[in-house]
């Protein structure tokens, strides 16, 4: 069995439908500051060690600057890692109207979601859930909130896209057994709001 520890990233400086890869904001990079030092704690507590461990960014800034405060704390080195990467952008939608895209297609499943708006939704579902299944040691993930989702859905055997808020630099963890099968362990702190 392994342990993955899902990070969502520090607040961005933008939101979703204002920038395509923002920065962490002042907020932001305190969180993930202070979410480092706990997963630092917590992986000591397991008696893991660096060797043990490894650790994936989402190729995004926030999710690299996220990682980045752990990097610091750790000592460790993230690899990035595309398959943990934010949902991708609806085609025709323009920027200033993701989150209303967004906000809609978090009220259904992704079963609907790849049925309506194409199947890059399922097979961007697909391909993360796939990665998760193929983890064999502990890892660290710094990600974003629709792929964290995706994850507890799979873990859960739900297929709604809404299944928890979890707020920035949250940690979700999840086991993952030999046979690929996916156990919730920990859900990640709730956010107030939905998506920034």
């Amino acid at each position: 069995m392994a342990r993955l520890y899902l990070v969502r990233h520090g607040r961005a400086s933008a939101g979703w439908d204002t920038a395509v890869d923002p920065p962490l904001d002042d907020l932001g990079r305190e969180q993930a500051a202070a979410t480092a030092s706990k997963l630092s704690v917590r992986l000591q507590e397991a008696k893991w060690s660096v060797a043990d461990v490894n650790a994936v960014t989402s190729p995004l800034l926030r999710c690299r600057q996220t990682a980045a405060a752990f990097e610091t704390v750790t000592g460790m080195s993230a690899v990035v890692e595309p398959r943990i990467a934010e949902i991708p952008s609806p085609v025709g939608v323009e920027m200033g109207d993701r989150v209303t895209w967004l906000r809609r297609a978090m009220q259904g499943t992704w079963s609907e979601l790849a049925a309506r708006d194409g199947v890059t939704y399922g097979d961007f579902r697909e391909t993360l859930v796939a990665w998760a299944r193929d983890i064999r040691t502990e890892t660290v993930a710094f990600s974003h909130f629709v792929a964290i989702n995706a994850l507890i859905g799979a873990a859960l055997s739900d297929d709604r896209l809404d299944i928890r808020s979890v707020d920035n630099a949250s940690i979700t963890v999840i086991d993952v057994a030999h046979d690929g099968t996916l156990s919730l362990v920990e859900g990640g702190a709730e956010a107030d709001t939905l998506i920034r």
